[in-house]
Parts: C-alpha cells; structure tokens; sequence
C-alpha cells in the first residue's frame, strides 16, 4: 500500500476546485444536496500507514483540511484501541471540539463472516461484536464488514447469511447497523450479494454500495483485475439495500472528473433508490497526493450534486 512517486498533477488549483463540463446548466450554489458527504479515512492510508499522522488526527484533519463534519474510521488504524475508554474517550474530546459527527467504523481483519467452517465463522461473529460496541461508545450508527469466505458461490452465501444475521442481531440489541460493501470475490457480484441481503432480511443489516470494488477476481500474481462487475449495475443492484455509499475515486482528467466511474450516471442510480444518507468520499488513487484527491472528489460530489 506505498505510494507511488509522483511528478506531475499541478493542472488543478490549489483547492483542488476545477470547473467540471459536467452540464450547460447554470448550477445554483445554494441548491441543498439530496447527500451528505463523509470522509472514509482510507482516503489517508498512505499517510496513516507511514505515521504522518495518527488515527487520532483524523477528524480534527477531516474538519479543518477539508471541511468535511461526518467521518468514517477504518479499525486498522486503531486496532488495539476497540476497548480502550481512555483512548476512545480522547478520540471522543478531539471530535467534540471540532464538531464531528462519528458515522461509521470499517472492519476489516477480524475473521470472514461468509466462513463455511462453523467454528471460524463463529470466531468471526464474537470478533466483531467488539467493534460493534466501540462504534456505540463513539456515536457511530454503524460498522461496515465483509461477507467473505472461501466455497462455491451458493456455500459462501448461505455461510453470510448466518453470519450477518448473528452479528445483525447483535448489532441491534445496540442500535447499530451492520453494512457489507462489495470488496472482491463473491461480494463484488451485485446480483449474489442483493441475494444475501434479501435472505438476511433484517431492517440493521444492509450494504454500503462502492463505485469502485467490483473487481470479482485478479491476475495470478497481479492486482490487475481478470473479471469485473458492471459497475453500474451493481450500484443498482445494492441501491435498495444501502445505508451508505462510498464514493470511490482514483483518477482524474484536467476538468476534475473521475477517469473510471462517470459520477453524473452513478449519482442519477443513487438519487433514482431514493437515497438520502451520506455517500463517503473514499480516494484511492496513486498519481495525486491524497490531500489533493479528497478535495478533488469533494468538488466533484458537490458540483454533480447541484445539478439534481
């Protein structure tokens, strides 16, 4: 996960505000969005992962670098941390003074909650239920998950469905929602994972539809994708079932539109499902550096969002 150098990528402005040709209309800059934006903080992994900044700089960054009130964690960057009050609690001060509102924990590491083996996808099940007392500890509404395992498409399905149930369950006798977002193999199959949630069938338990993570399987030996999902079919697919979305973004063109998703086609799906929570800016790209990819999906969100 290192960044790779870059030597180039000074064509935006400084706020990373470029005008985007996205539609001859006039748009109204006071116009209120159907969304409201989040920041993932995977979108700083890089400087995370280096120790450029700590887990605890995040909202306080989130606030004043980017003007952004509604975060996203990942669990990674504080992993040892879901049972700490002292930490969790100074987490809690540095939100409070920047007034931050806690959403979200990405979950990640603690077990595939699409396990086949019994015993593992029950270790899995107890293995989250920490994370879902931290996210209740620090405000959050939710945690997002992975319904990953190892079988056949319909085994791996029937192993989620249990899985999701047992921790949904859990996750409601707090209050919390549980969230699976499609994030390679099965789950990245918009129609195998819509099954899952229809089985599922609990009001907590849903999806947090990514524009991006629809690479189903890799090149051997590669991250290059060998099969993908339709992208917007997929979006499509997870809409009716979404509590989030995670505006994935990688790369841009000279105007600040994203070079892989065609955002005013993805943002017309969300609208379209009657959506009205908060689509995540999640960047991931490698050629801007990452202070500058966040501002750059920020504008891109807010300039589509004005013209619906």
């Amino acid at each position: 996960m290192k960044r790779r150098d870059f030597l180039h990528q000074m064509t935006y402005t400084a706020a990373g505000l470029a005008v985007l040709p996205l539609s001859s209309m006039d748009l109204d800059s006071s116009k209120k969005m159907f969304f409201e934006i989040s920041l993932a903080e995977w979108s700083l992994h890089n400087a995370l992962f280096k120790k450029e900044m700590t887990n605890l700089d995040f909202p306080v960054m989130a606030r004043k670098e980017f003007g952004v009130g509604i975060v996203e964690y990942v669990n990674q960057f504080f992993k040892d941390k879901a049972k700490d009050t002292t930490y969790l609690n100074e987490l809690l001060m540095r939100c409070k003074d920047n007034g931050i509102k806690n959403h979200l924990i990405m979950i990640d590491g603690e077990g595939n909650l699409g396990a086949t083996d019994a015993a593992e996808l029950n270790k899995a099940v107890d293995q989250h239920k920490q994370w879902v007392e931290c996210a209740k500890y620090l405000g959050c509404a939710t945690i997002r998950v992975n319904a990953a395992g190892r079988g056949t498409a319909e085994e791996v399905g029937k192993a989620a469905v249990e899985g999701l149930s047992k921790i949904g369950e859990f996750g409601a006798s707090m209050g919390i929602n549980v969230l699976v977002e499609n994030h390679g193999g099965y789950s990245s199959n918009g129609k195998w994972l819509s099954g899952v949630m229809k089985q599922v069938n609990m009001k907590n338990v849903g999806t947090l539809p990514d524009f991006g993570n629809f690479c189903i399987t890799r090149k051997q030996g590669s991250y290059d994708c060998a099969e993908e999902y339709d992208r917007y079919l997929g979006v499509e697919e997870l809409m009716p079932f979404a509590k989030g979305v995670s505006a994935k973004t990688h790369d841009f063109d000279a105007a600040g539109n994203e070079t892989h998703t065609d955002y005013v086609k993805m943002m017309k799906i969300v609208k379209k499902a009657k959506f009205k929570g908060y689509v995540g800016i999640e960047y991931e790209g490698q050629k801007t550096p990452e202070k500058e990819g966040i501002k750059l999906t920020k504008a891109l969100l807010e300039k589509v969002g004005k013209m619906m």
